[in-house]
């Protein structure tokens, strides 16, 4: 059934390649990745159900789960791992499964993505439950690995989400939201690292951080639940307490430093005048949304 998937279609532009100029490629390329942010266009009303799920997942300590294969399953585990530094969040609280194990994200593993008992025992492996939302993403929106992981899921009373690049796609059947971003042939028949994986890229993108801002990690435009990690991050974050509340440069820093690098809490001693403790705990009745403590 391969040969029906608009992902493995051969496109009628390109059927020269070898033969075109480095310009010329370059020129193709770069047109055909301009019409992905269209085709996600058409689905924003079933990522909203999805960033909804998630939120509400969040909501009672729940997780997110990506799940894919190959390219799918990297970008899946690329989002989670930068939800850490940027969001503040667990190990646990956003991961990313990738057929074959963690080996995969660096090398093929061959016929893992054709093992869909692989898929369900991974989900049976992290527990997942009904307060998760697992998100199955595969282009080609057949991958059996997938499909048994969301079956799994669907068995324990967790909400699914599919992310695919092809319509009427197999593993929609076994989600509660599915998302189908038609991207169509792609410049190099099958290569769907390109279109489908720039497609899934996006909507990753538009998940986890609409959730993010969905639970407080977000004021105004600023990550203020960032993890400071390095000397470049304990930079931004003292930036984002002088953006925040109009402080100068060694306000900042000496905020930054009497809550003990927490960015959130620095803001609101800043703008409401009180000590670390007190931020904390105003912060804690308003659910962690700064908007909501101010």
């Amino acid at each position: 059934m391969l040969n029906k998937l608009g992902t493995e279609a051969r496109h009628r532009e390109t059927m020269q390649l070898d033969g075109m100029s480095i310009q010329t490629i370059l020129q193709t390329m770069n047109r055909e990745d301009q019409s992905v942010p269209k085709a996600v266009a058409k689905e924003l009303e079933s990522i909203e159900a999805a960033v909804k799920r998630v939120i509400a997942s969040f909501e009672v300590g729940g997780r997110l789960i990506y799940a894919g294969a190959g390219t799918s399953g990297r970008l899946g585990v690329l989002d989670a791992v930068e939800c850490r530094p940027t969001f503040g969040t667990s190990k646990e609280m956003v991961q990313g499964l990738i057929a074959g194990g963690g080996k995969a994200f660096t090398e093929a593993v061959e016929g893992a993505e054709d093992d869909e008992a692989a898929g369900a025992k991974d989900g049976e492996a992290l527990h997942i439950n009904e307060k998760d939302t697992v998100i199955g993403l595969a282009a080609s929106g057949r991958t059996p690995y997938v499909i048994g992981l969301l079956k799994e899921a669907q068995a324990r009373g967790v909400q699914t989400v599919s992310i695919s690049c092809n319509t009427q796609a197999e593993m929609s059947s076994y989600a509660d939201v599915a998302i189908e971003v038609e991207t169509g042939p792609e410049v190099l028949t099958g290569s769907t690292r390109l279109k489908a994986g720039t497609a899934q890229k996006l909507i990753l993108n538009m998940i986890s951080t609409t959730a993010m801002i969905g639970i407080g990690k977000v004021y105004q435009n600023l990550m203020v639940d960032l993890q400071p990690t390095n000397h470049k991050l304990v930079e931004r974050s003292k930036r984002i307490i002088m953006e925040a509340t109009e402080a100068s440069y060694e306000e900042a820093a000496a905020y930054y430093k009497q809550s003990g690098g927490h960015v959130k809490a620095a803001i609101v001693m800043s703008l409401l005048s009180c000590r670390y403790e007190e931020a904390v705990e105003k912060l804690e009745e308003s659910n962690g949304f700064i908007r909501n403590t101010l």
